[in-house]
């Protein structure tokens, strides 16, 4: 018979392991789940970023000009031909025109001397090219100046074959032939106005307007009859060009002297003297330049602007900019201590040592000496002592500063800045301030919804 036993088999308990695996995932799901409440429950500011930019503030006008120029008349009849290029200068032995008792014939063929050279050509192609390329819609008006550029090189050619041809003109036998050279120094053109001896002080409001303007051409060949003018002369650099304002314009440029001016026609812009009078009840500013005239001397009206203000900086918003009060402490109460170099105050404690307490400075007025200080910092009554001294500085009264937050940290950062100039919506502020903002630096959109040191989510 088999034996049977009994057989006794004890069951041990294992020992639990850590997961360290659910631990750690355990505490980043923790972590997650603050984050996510913290972030809808905090308060969220729109950034911006802060980029260099410029603002510029202009008026456009029509104004009328006035030169030193005389008009040059015809002692006979006769046809008048031209052998100096429009606009170029021209003196006592330049021959300007000539005045004959029948038209003069002149060869259209050109010598090989007379083609434009490599450079003549090289520049005429640029400005066609660049004009071609940065053509505008509303910018067609540039077109002239291309045309005006092209124009003088053809003319000066072409003046250039008639000179040749003029000492054969006088040797044929086509009847009389007067050559008459230039009179005094100036620049010639063959157009005219009646304008030509109109002072400053004449000018008024109808003439500006233009309504009974008429710019009358001379051309080859044309007939005139004696003291008939024949060309015009610009003698000067010295010009001005006379606009109409309004009252308000009038009381906003009177205490200026000079005004920054861009004109229409070339994108050109130049800084004139500036005079402002009132006449029959229209004021009027007069606007004096000593160099430029040759670009316009074929312009009697220009169009223009006037720059009232044109600051290039850091833009920001206005939204952003806050005010803040500081204590404003004479700079030589700073100090530095504690155990590293940073700057700071020290305050009265009652005691016999003063307490060293590191401080931000958030503005340094280089003029009176003071340096702003954060109150917040402080408790009402604080008295700082001068080091090594025995003079006290009691903390009372504030001064503010405009400023923005910034938020390149998460967090909020009063930082002064110094205004330019404003638009509707935003600021100019001075670039490189030791105090100040750097370009691309973000800030709070919204200055006023935001406090120093607040936790900030984008």
């Amino acid at each position: 018979m088999a034996d049977n036993r009994m057989t006794n088999i004890a069951v041990y308990r294992k020992k639990r392991q850590i997961n360290v695996g659910i631990i750690i995932f355990g505490a980043v799901f923790f972590y997650l789940i603050v984050s996510v409440l913290m972030y809808l429950t905090s308060k969220h500011v729109s950034a911006y970023e802060v980029r260099e930019g410029s603002i510029v503030k202009d008026t456009a006008y029509t104004g009328f000009v006035v030169r030193e120029e005389k008009l040059i008349h015809s002692d006979k009849n006769g046809y008048i031909n031209y052998f100096a290029p429009e606009g170029s200068k021209v003196g006592a032995r330049t021959s300007v025109y000539t005045s004959s008792d029948k038209k003069l014939s002149f060869q259209s063929k050109v010598s090989k001397s007379d083609e434009l050279s490599s450079e003549e050509e090289s520049a005429m192609l640029v400005k066609i090219q660049s004009f071609s390329e940065n053509f505008k819609e509303d910018s067609f008006r540039d077109i002239y100046s291309v045309k005006d550029s092209v124009k003088t090189i053809l003319e000066s050619k072409s003046s250039q074959n008639r000179q040749s041809q003029l000492s054969e003109l006088l040797n044929a036998n086509t009847g009389t032939v007067n050559v008459y050279k230039g009179t005094v120094d100036g620049v010639v053109f063959y157009s005219y106005d009646g304008f030509e001896s109109t002072s400053a002080n004449d000018v008024t409001e109808d003439i500006i307007s233009g309504k009974s303007y008429e710019k009358k051409l001379l051309t080859n060949n044309q007939y005139v009859k004696a003291n008939a003018p024949v060309y015009r002369l610009v003698t000067g650099d010295s010009w001005s060009v006379i606009l109409p304002l309004d009252e308000d314009m009038a009381k906003t440029l009177k205490n200026q002297t000079v005004v920054k001016v861009r004109f229409s026609k070339d994108n050109e812009t130049a800084t004139a003297g500036l005079t402002i009078k009132e006449k029959d009840g229209t004021y009027f500013a007069y606007l004096t330049f000593r160099n430029g005239m040759i670009r316009y001397a074929d312009e009697r009206f220009l169009d223009l602007e006037l720059i009232l203000e044109d600051e290039s900086g850091l833009k920001i918003p206005k939204s952003s900019v806050v005010k803040k009060d500081f204590y404003a402490v004479p700079e030589d109460y700073l100090t530095q201590g504690g155990n590293s170099n940073r700057t700071g105050v020290l305050v009265d404690t009652g005691a016999d040592n003063a307490e060293f307490q590191a401080e931000t400075i958030y503005y340094r007025d280089t003029k009176s000496g003071l340096v702003y200080l954060n109150p917040a910092d402080f408790k009402d009554g604080a008295v700082l002592i001068k080091p090594d001294s025995t003079q006290k500085y009691e903390l009372k009264s504030t001064k503010s500063l405009k400023g923005v937050y910034n938020i390149n940290k998460g967090y909020a950062v009063f930082k002064q800045v110094k205004i330019l100039c404003k638009s509707d919506e935003y600021y100019i502020v001075e670039a490189g301030n030791d105090y100040g903002l750097s370009n691309y630096d973000h800030i709070a959109l919204d200055g006023k919804s935001i406090n120093d040191n607040d936790i900030v989510f984008e």
